[in-house]
């Protein structure tokens, strides 16, 4: 029944003016906005719904990956356009100084929105 829909993701945020923002601006991702919401433009045609909720509370997992040919590339661009990297220390999850995971399995790195959803870059070299 549902095999042929074209199903999208979508998570809250408390602050849709600060989302649009961080997003457009930011991250550098085609946004629009209406009826009040965001819709974030990926690659390979992937909208992504960014709705406003009152009560919000920031997911504790990651919500958006961004696969990367360089994720030592993209933390420092990210970096240098404010974005602050999350440092895990004494996990499984360990990071290094700029927030690079590389205990295992593929680089990554996370950072939240305005809102504290998680987000990461990923390395995005096959296996």
């Amino acid at each position: 029944m549902l095999e042929s829909s074209k199903a999208f993701g979508g998570f809250s945020v408390d602050d849709i003016p600060a989302a649009r923002a961080f997003y457009a601006d930011t991250l550098g991702l085609r946004v629009t906005e209406a009826n009040g919401m965001l819709t974030l433009h990926l690659a390979g045609d992937r909208p992504v719904i960014v709705y406003p909720k009152p009560n919000h509370t920031p997911a504790t997992f990651t919500i958006l990956n961004f696969p990367v040919d360089d994720v030592e590339a993209a933390v420092d661009e990210l970096t240098s356009r404010g974005v602050t990297f999350e440092r895990y220390e004494g996990t499984p999850t360990e990071t290094d100084e700029k927030g690079v995971f590389r205990q295992g399995g593929p680089l990554i790195a996370w950072f939240t929105d305005p809102a504290g959803n998680v987000l990461s870059v990923i390395d995005s070299s096959p296996a």
